[in-house]
């Protein structure tokens, strides 16, 4: 973890495009609550093969607008092509968005033309190319493997690639199995991959709604929570209870090792992250 300590902790949280009039209004009050915590910034999501650019491109301009806080929208290669993602850059720019990560994203079922880029490492070294280094670009990392990776070997290749394309940083999936990420981090460093990769975080509020995610993105839920989550039943306190105090200690655990940061993939709710915030003692704003 020694390349990671020589980072200053930074916090920020995950959004995504709200659907209707009265998901926008929870989204402002949402983010206008987490504002309050002085993170670095607050990413929006790019829907599948693009559904949501419009919705990304108008979310992120009204955190900004609403709350004052740094936005940085999500870019995916799936269903772009270079004038495409070409027109978003300037457009980010022109509205002073300086912070973008980079994906590759997913494919929708029926789509069998990716676009102009394959992989999210062609995709950086197209923004490059095109706007220099005006933009701080985040990327994926996958401490447990991407679900589609042919091996943890290949898939650190690819990590590599994206890194040397000219990532400044990067948000893993959420994980539950602090190993797999200071693994991750060990074979970065032997790789002389020394950016920060920031933890991506996970409140465990809802059961089905976890081990749906999980079962999509390859991400563990170790037995033993598996197995306390579904003694709950439909005990949605016991479970919110008991998630908090989860997530809380493994939070804990990755700042007290050296973790340069913690990025909350919110689901657009702010209660779960608060409480998360507060047990960690993160009542002051976050440098």
């Amino acid at each position: 973890m020694k390349s990671q300590r020589q980072y200053s902790p930074e916090f920020s949280f995950e959004f995504f495009p709200p659907k209707t009039d009265r998901g926008r209004e929870k989204l402002v009050h949402t983010s206008q609550q987490l504002a309050r915590l002085a993170p670095r910034y607050f990413s929006v999501t790019f829907g599948a093969g693009g559904s949501t650019q419009a919705r990304t491109y108008e979310t992120v301009l009204e955190l900004v607008r609403e709350t004052g806080v740094a936005a940085a929208p999500h870019l995916s290669c799936i269903g772009s092509v270079r004038e495409n993602i070409q027109r978003m850059l300037e457009n980010y720019r022109q509205q002073g968005v300086s912070h973008v990560v980079a994906l590759r994203g997913d494919l929708p079922e029926g789509m069998t033309d990716p676009g102009d880029f394959r992989y999210a490492n062609e995709l950086v070294t197209f923004i490059r190319e095109q706007t220099g280094d005006h933009f701080k670009i985040e990327v994926a990392a996958y401490p447990e493997i991407h679900p589609e990776a042919p091996s943890a070997r290949a898939d650190l290749d690819n990590f590599q690639r994206k890194v040397e394309a000219g990532a400044d940083s990067a948000i893993t999936q959420y994980f539950f199995n602090i190993e797999a990420y200071f693994r991750f981090i060990d074979e970065c460093e032997k790789r002389g991959v020394n950016i920060p990769i920031v933890p991506g975080i996970m409140p465990i509020t809802n059961y089905a709604q976890l081990a749906r995610f999980s079962d999509i993105c390859g991400a563990d839920i170790p037995r033993w929570i598996r197995k306390r989550l579904e003694s709950y039943g439909d005990d949605t306190e016991s479970i919110r209870s008991f998630g908090l105090e989860v997530i809380s200690k493994l939070c804990q655990q990755l700042l007290d090792a050296g973790a340069p940061g913690l990025h909350f993939y919110t689901l657009n709710q702010a209660e779960a992250t608060l409480a998360i915030w507060e047990n960690l003692g993160l009542d002051r704003p976050a440098a």
